[in-house]
């Protein structure tokens, strides 16, 4: 049984179909089929139910009954090959959103690429908030940042910042007020971001009023470019302001609606029993990153 086995039978759980097996993993479906049989002949069961004329795979019990355990043969495999290549040096991997990456933590990851004495290697993953999730139950990952808190049984969620929301606008806007309301706005220039599902809600009741809107995206490096456009204007939370504006002049006001948008809460995860090899590294970088939101006016709610 090697690594090789076991990520083709759990990418199969993922896709139940073996092409798509064979697509995900750049192999040829003979080679994933081959890796199958291979594994089943060592463990000596039957993982699938092999039907003809139907393309989606089923799992055996056996099969059903082994997915947590490749689970933690891969975790397990993931901490040796920590152990064989650390020796000082600590290994992290952090999976974010696109805009906590981009807005919030890469100062933090500049000053640590500064810093004379390099004692941790950092592997830094981009992912929606519900993939981080799945890869922090997996054990991909070490730690995640997110900005929606879901329920999962294995994972505990903290709150680390509640962030403003404020109105920016492309430097050359005509409505230069220190406050404004969004009925004052031209909806066809909105750059819509939905930052998370209350925000989303305000934003359909008191922005929108049930109108699509005419652009949206889902990255900071996209808003940030539309947002040169003469009379363009988004909505978004401090951080990412505070970072459009450190690369490009821009004109930001309060929002003057009754109903204030929801803060932005972004929410740090953790596995309920993780990766012993990780448990320094990850300490590390939680004490690095609180002091850092401290230096900020961002809205830092940790302890």
């Amino acid at each position: 049984m090697n690594l090789s086995e076991i990520e083709t039978f759990l990418m199969i759980v993922k896709t139940k179909n073996i092409t798509k097996t064979a697509e995900n993993l750049f192999l040829s479906q003979p080679t994933v089929s081959h890796r199958l049989k291979s594994l089943e002949n060592e463990l000596e069961v039957k993982l699938i139910a092999r039907k003809k004329g139907y393309k989606q795979i089923e799992l055996t019990t056996q099969g059903e009954e082994f997915i947590p355990i490749a689970e933690r043969w891969v975790s397990i495999w993931q901490e040796m090959q920590r152990l064989k290549d650390s020796q000082e040096k600590l290994y992290l991997t952090i999976a974010c959103t696109d805009t906590l990456n981009s807005a919030i933590l890469f100062d933090l990851y500049r000053d640590m690429l500064d810093e004379e004495e390099q004692i941790m290697n950092l592997h830094i993953k981009t992912h929606y908030s519900y993939e981080v999730y799945g890869l922090l139950e997996r054990h991909d990952i070490d730690l995640g940042f997110v900005y929606h808190h879901l329920q999962f049984k294995n994972i505990v969620a903290e709150p680390v910042l509640k962030e403003k929301m404020y109105l920016v606008q492309a430097e050359e806007t005509e409505l230069k007020k220190p406050v404004i309301h969004t009925d004052e706005l031209d909806l066809e220039r909105e750059i819509f971001v939905s930052w998370e599902a209350n925000y989303q809600i305000w934003h359909d009741e008191w922005v929108s009023k049930g109108e699509r809107p005419r652009i949206q995206v889902d990255t900071f490096e996209l808003l940030f470019h539309l947002l040169a456009k003469e009379q363009m204007w988004a909505i978004a939370p401090i951080s990412v302001v505070d970072r459009i504006r450190s690369l490009r002049p821009v004109y930001v006001s309060e929002i003057g609606n009754q109903i204030q948008p929801p803060e932005r809460v972004t929410y740090k995860i953790k596995h309920k029993y993780p990766n012993e090899a990780a448990l320094k590294a990850v300490q590390v970088f939680e004490d690095r990153l609180d002091r850092y939101l401290q230096g900020r006016d961002w809205g830092y709610v940790g302890q």
